[in-house]
């Protein structure tokens, strides 16, 4: 009979090898590796009694520190690959997403909660604020590849569904965060406006999200100077290929931000983005790409199986019909049409348009605002039905957009190579009309 911890370091070795394989394998499949991992995790827990239950509800903690630094890990790489230069035009997609499409998902989700779900106003705000973001870790396949490091390759530009889905998780995740908190506030103090207002304006509103700004704008200037700029050559980080500093920004900026009170996920992508400005063409961005990819896509796995695991062991036990239809309804009706509604008066076609708003993935972020709130809110009443909830919104985000990803984009890809040939005489050459 085989003993637990040899079946733990065999499973954990095959899981790190198929980690490394199946984005490869998967690629032109309507299949994920996130769909994989979570159906590995189902079996796992269902067919191994001895593995200990993991219960978020039960280790609140653990789940919420975990995805954190898998949610932190990811911003930096975001930050990192993005070769769009910042600006109000260049990034108009991503300021209407933000701006429109995520405060009407908000709305519309707390909406679902209070008049189908039967939720108190704060536990209904906590669903919009937690599952509004696209996700930054699950939604690595709708997003940019590594960074470019020429100067033409640069100038090309992301396509404009990549590079809007990755901004907007890179900056998404730490807006939401004042909806959460005004639902810990709800959940506290009362729906009375008088109670939480002024606080919640002044302290949650503007000034974590100015102190995210600033600090993360003041980190990645410091940090890329150190990187790029620096006299000494032996503390020129640039020249010595350590792609694990990313960790250390990554790190240093959350702790900073997080110990002034600012919001660290916003912090993280602005230091990252400033780093990428510092020297846009410089190699060392792509080795730092690659570190932090891949110790995310091992983090993912492993939060994966266990949200797998969950759900084999009952997290979604709670789950009627009012649920699966608010969620479906959410997925395929909320997000695209607030997406939609948001790029209309934007630069992108209708191609771009309907794609950028289909593939508003729900993941790991989701769990770790939930796991947040629970731990600094009252919510115990309501905590079974929030985890399940957003456990099946996740889960069906899995497979929906796990099975459509690389068939709708390879299609889209296709379109946009033969424009690009038709117009330029050069396949890799992005076109300047959209599609």
């Amino acid at each position: 009979m085989f003993e637990a911890p040899s079946i733990v370091f065999a499973a954990a070795g095959l899981a790190v090898l198929a980690a490394a394989l199946l984005p490869k394998l998967l690629r032109n499949a309507p299949l994920s590796m996130p769909m994989v991992f979570l159906g590995a995790g189902m079996l796992a827990f269902t067919f191994i009694p001895s593995l200990p239950d993991p219960d978020p509800l039960q280790y609140t903690e653990f789940t919420m520190h975990l995805t954190e630094v898998c949610v932190l890990i990811s911003l930096m790489g975001a930050g990192l690959a993005l070769d769009r230069p910042l600006g109000l035009r260049r990034w108009s997609t991503t300021w209407r997403m933000l701006g429109l499409a995520m405060p009407l998902c908000i709305i519309a989700l707390t909406l679902l909660g209070l008049g189908v779900l039967g939720l108190g106003l704060g536990a209904a705000l906590l669903l919009g604020a937690a599952l509004a973001p696209t996700d930054p870790v699950l939604a690595s396949e709708v997003q940019v590849g590594e960074p470019a490091d020429d100067e033409d390759e640069s100038a090309r530009g992301e396509d404009e569904i990549r590079f809007g889905l990755t901004s907007e998780a890179g900056l998404n995740d730490g807006l939401a965060f004042p909806f959460v908190y005004l639902a810990i506030a709800i959940s506290l103090v009362g729906t009375s406006p008088r109670e939480w207002f002024v606080p919640w304006f002044t302290m949650d509103l503007l000034w974590r999200i100015g102190a995210g700004v600033l600090l993360g704008w003041l980190a990645g200037k410091a940090l890329g100077r150190l990187f790029f700029a620096a006299r000494h050559e032996t503390i020129r980080l640039s020249a010595h290929s350590e792609g694990f500093v990313a960790l250390a920004a990554t790190f240093l900026t959350y702790g900073a931000t997080e110990m002034v009170e600012g919001y660290g996920f916003i912090a993280v992508f602005v230091c990252a983005v400033t780093i990428r400005a510092a020297e846009r063409t410089h190699g060392f961005h792509r080795v730092m790409h690659s570190y932090v990819e891949q110790l995310e896509r091992l983090m993912t796995v492993v939060i994966l199986v266990l949200l797998g695991g969950a759900i084999a062991r009952g997290l979604l036990a709670g789950i009627g019909w009012p649920e699966l239809l608010v969620a479906l309804v959410f997925l395929v009706l909320v997000r695209p049409l607030a997406g939609w509604l948001a790029l209309m008066r934007g630069k992108t076609g209708p191609r771009e348009r309907t794609a950028i708003s289909f593939f508003g993935i729900r993941g790991i972020g989701s769990l770790y605002y939930l796991a947040y709130a629970l731990s600094k809110g009252n919510f115990s009443a309501q905590a079974t039905q929030l985890w399940a909830f957003v456990g099946l919104v996740v889960a069906l985000s899995i497979v929906v957009h796990g099975a459509t990803t690389a068939p709708v984009m390879n299609r889209l890809d296709r379109i946009r190579e033969r424009r690009a040939e038709e117009q330029h005489g050069d396949v890799g050459q992005a076109p300047t009309t959209p599609i």
